[in-house]
């Protein structure tokens, strides 16, 4: 079946952080139904053979009237990032949509265990707004994982959901030497939580670099595979 493509107007551009910037944008042909984890395909006019293809996840569940939130930081020399900086109200984007499987697992049986690094945060906002819209009394640990104390995303966020929900946990995390400090600190991290404790339902999110050493720290613990979800972005 042919991918579907649609015009998306930009209606709302916002600074998160030094380096992050949320879009709010809405489809002009047909409202898109998403379940909360996944992502929408933009098709930018740069690059050696446009158009340029570059997914980002919904950082707000679906909307009544039709808007996606976008979140994405602004890579070095990145052709699409900085496109898309370059964006303003009233802009348009060519997207498509939706796609991915990093949705909550069903039953919701054990404690969910979310892990994200940097814009890997992004979908698990997402399911966290779900979550707590739909009232869904699963105990959550959020692991949040940044480059810098000004970079940690929805940090206020995350803060306000921990006072105001009894079953969510939050830790932020802070390793600004790259990823390999970044999968150091977060194991060191995880193996109190994990270690000789019940099953948890782990989702991970990040750079392939970050994810897959985590997950395989997951199998090593005696997980089967298909029971951690994963999304990389690179």
């Amino acid at each position: 079946m042919a991918e579907i493509t649609q015009p998306a107007t930009v209606l709302a551009v916002t600074d998160l952080t030094p380096h992050v910037r949320q879009l709010v944008v809405k489809p002009k042909t047909s409202k898109i139904s998403f379940q909360a984890g996944q992502w929408v395909s933009l098709k930018l006019p740069v690059g050696p053979k446009p158009p340029l293809n570059r997914a980002y996840s919904m950082a707000d569940p679906s909307s009544p009237y039709g808007e996606l939130t976008l979140v994405f930081d602004r890579v070095p020399h990145g052709l699409g990032s900085n496109y898309l900086y370059e964006l303003r109200s009233g802009d348009e984007v060519s997207l498509s949509g939706p796609y991915g499987n990093f949705i909550l697992p069903q039953p919701l049986d054990r404690e969910l265990l979310l892990i994200g690094r940097y814009t890997g945060l992004v979908p698990m906002r997402c399911l966290l707004k779900q979550m707590f819209f739909l009232k869904i009394q699963t105990p959550i640990l959020l692991i949040a994982v940044a480059p810098n104390e000004d970079e940690i995303l929805f940090h206020q966020e995350w803060l306000t959901m921990a006072v105001q929900h009894p079953s969510f946990r939050y830790l932020p995390l802070v390793a600004r030497n790259g990823e390999s400090e970044a999968v150091e600190k977060t194991l060191a991290m995880l193996t109190p939580l994990v270690k000789e404790q019940p099953k948890v339902l782990p989702m991970l999110c990040g750079t392939k670099t970050f994810v897959r050493p985590l997950r395989a720290y997951f199998t090593e613990a005696g997980y089967d595979r298909k029971e951690v979800k994963v999304e990389t972005y690179d």
